[in-house]
């Protein structure tokens, strides 16, 4: 499980554009937290996801013209979902493995 964390304008439409890319994607979203950040929003998304698809959805969510900063890590998804398996933060997901679960 790895979180991700995503800084954007509110503008309208803007969340569910964020939130399409991983559902296109037929990724489950166990958890999603959107508040505000400041002038702008936060929204975290905890999703269980290969290295192939990290590098899809960054490049997804950065051609959306107003999401500021995505930035990631697999600790922050510890504390939102405990009883599930990851690596700890800064190791790679194995593909295999995650090819196997799907």
């Amino acid at each position: 499980m790895q979180s991700f964390h995503i800084r954007y304008r509110n503008a309208q439409g803007t969340l569910m554009r964020i939130l399409n890319a991983a559902s296109r994607r037929a990724l489950d979203l166990p958890v999603v937290q959107a508040e505000p950040a400041e002038h702008d929003h936060q929204v975290t998304l905890a999703l269980e996801v290969n290295q192939k698809q990290v590098g899809q959805l960054y490049r997804e969510w950065y051609a959306i013209a107003d999401v500021i900063k995505v930035s990631s890590g697999a600790a922050h998804a510890e504390a939102w979902t405990a009883t599930a398996p990851h690596p700890p933060a800064g190791v790679p997901v194995d593909e295999s493995r995650s090819a196997a679960r799907a």
